[in-house]
């Protein structure tokens, strides 16, 4: 099992930026994926953002592209999700996620097969 701890919330205006952290501790050699998901109130939880171990492979929901940007260091287990020109659209709780290789069909990233969940951080935009 994987430990997440996101940070890096905060409230913010239109057109501002926000780089949201997350770092990884107890078994991170097992991590193939990383991925960031968001969820505002009254709508279910959405997959935005995710990079496999070697951050070759990404992903990105057609409602951030161009916007947000995913990184890693795997030197310091940690994700980041880079997030500007914010809307307020983008107001939600963002929750970082990893994915195991015993817990992918393939042993490599799939972005759908997370099992490891942080605690979530408020992102909230103000037009």
């Amino acid at each position: 099992q994987v430990e997440l701890a996101e940070s890096g919330g905060g409230q913010v205006q239109a057109g501002d930026s926000l780089r949201l952290s997350c770092t990884g501790s107890g078994r991170t050699s097992t991590t193939v994926g990383l991925g960031w998901f968001r969820q505002a109130p009254g709508k279910e939880r959405e997959r935005i953002a995710a990079i496999n171990f070697s951050g070759r492979n990404t992903y990105y929901a057609d409602s951030v592209k161009g916007r947000f940007t995913i990184s890693r260091d795997g030197a310091k287990n940690t994700v980041f999700l880079q997030m500007n020109n914010l809307k307020p659209d983008d107001t939600a709780v963002y929750y970082c996620a990893a994915e195991s290789t015993y817990g992918t069909p393939s042993g490599l990233a799939s972005f759908i097969d997370f099992t490891s969940w942080g605690q979530g951080t408020q992102v909230t935009v103000s037009s």
